[in-house]
């Protein structure tokens, strides 16, 4: 049996309280039989644009764990995009299984449907374990979706666009933290290398830093440090490291109550979503102990700054790069705004993200 149903009870939450709190606009649950499709769509905010984000396939622990992640990441999406200046709202959609089991054009096909179904209120794109393949697979079946193959006029893996952002987000908070952007000789340790912290990886060593690496992957990690020169750490072990810079790339929440209380770098800045367990709690934690943090949403912008290129017609590589660099100065005027006003840098990021919103939210009012 298939459907969509909207706001359902999972577990010890309600998702309808739960994306109430979070302000969400739609909460879609998607369910196919016949191909296993089971997969959550959040639309958090529109007012700026359609929502746009990518679709993340992981293997959740539970159905609670799946919809509290698309509810968190479907809101960083508008802060993304409303922090970016770009004309788009935020969304996200998770995919719950294992994609090595359930992966195939019958089953992204199926989803494309889906995404169809919401009449461009939402527009997908690739997320953790997608590839632009199944960004292939899934326009079959809807327009509302973009990241497509560069031979198909679409701007292809938003990886290195991505890691770009955050190497400029990086080199502001060195700018902030150490009064210098300067990155060579720094010792930064960077928590995840998939593709975007792979090419995360390259630039921080093409610029002189000793870096050192870890991930669940034994494969990657061999790879990418025979690659780059980087040294391998254990998963837990990174924590620990008397490093200069700590970057999160892997899942969110890493940034919590036993991790602040090991790590030892000065400045964090990572390509991850959702890197603080509490916002409120972990974002005044980061302030008190006096660490330069970036938030996430506003150095890790660089992909949906590169697909957004897309959507507007002819993808401009230049273009999106020339973009995704102002990501530095973003960056560098949010911790100057946190420092004078005393608030952690999460809280000064968010604010000048919901202003955008409010004021265009007024203009379309008065059209």
């Amino acid at each position: 049996m298939e459907g969509i149903q909207e706001m359902e009870k999972v577990g010890s939450i309600s998702i309808f309280e739960e994306a109430s709190k979070l302000g969400h606009e739609q909460v879609v649950y998607c369910h196919d039989e016949a191909t296993g499709l089971k997969a959550i769509i959040g639309i958090h905010n529109t007012v700026l644009g359609p929502a746009l984000g990518g679709t993340r396939f992981w293997n959740y622990a539970t159905e609670e764990e799946a919809a509290i992640d698309v509810l968190r990441l479907s809101r960083g999406m508008t802060y993304k995009a409303a922090i970016s200046g770009l004309n788009l709202g935020g969304g996200k959609a998770v995919i719950i299984g294992d994609p090595a089991k359930l992966k195939n054009e019958a089953f992204l096909r199926r989803f494309g449907k889906f995404v169809n179904s919401l009449n461009g209120k939402y527009i997908t794109a690739e997320d953790m374990n997608m590839k632009t393949s199944d960004m292939q697979y899934i326009g079959m079946e809807t327009k509302h979706v973009t990241g497509l193959p560069v031979e198909m006029g679409g701007s292809g893996d938003p990886s290195p666009v991505t890691a770009y952002g955050v190497y400029m987000g990086m080199k502001a908070s060195a700018k902030k933290g150490f009064g210098s952007d300067s990155l060579e000789g720094k010792k930064i340790s960077v928590q995840g290398v998939g593709q975007v912290g792979m090419y995360l990886v390259e630039h921080l060593v093409k610029e002189g830093a000793k870096v050192f690496i870890t991930d669940i992957n034994e494969e990657r990690l061999v790879k990418v440090s025979a690659n780059t020169g980087a040294t391998v750490v254990g998963m837990d072990e990174i924590y620990d490291l008397d490093v200069d810079i700590y970057a999160p790339c892997a899942m969110g929440a890493t940034l919590n109550d036993a991790t602040l209380n090991r790590i030892k770098a000065p400045v964090i800045t990572g390509a991850a979503n959702n890197q603080l367990a509490n916002e409120r709690i972990h974002g005044q934690m980061l302030l008190d102990k006096g660490i330069t943090y970036a938030p996430d949403f506003v150095v890790n912008a660089g992909g949906i700054i590169n697909i957004s290129s897309e959507l507007a017609g002819a993808y401009n590589k230049d273009l999106a790069y020339a973009w995704t660099e102002k990501i530095y100065d973003t960056t560098l005027n949010i911790l100057n705004k946190a420092e004078a006003e005393n608030i952690p840098a999460q809280d000064a990021a968010m604010k000048l993200a919901e202003k955008r919103i409010e004021d265009v939210g007024r203009v379309k009012l008065s059209i």
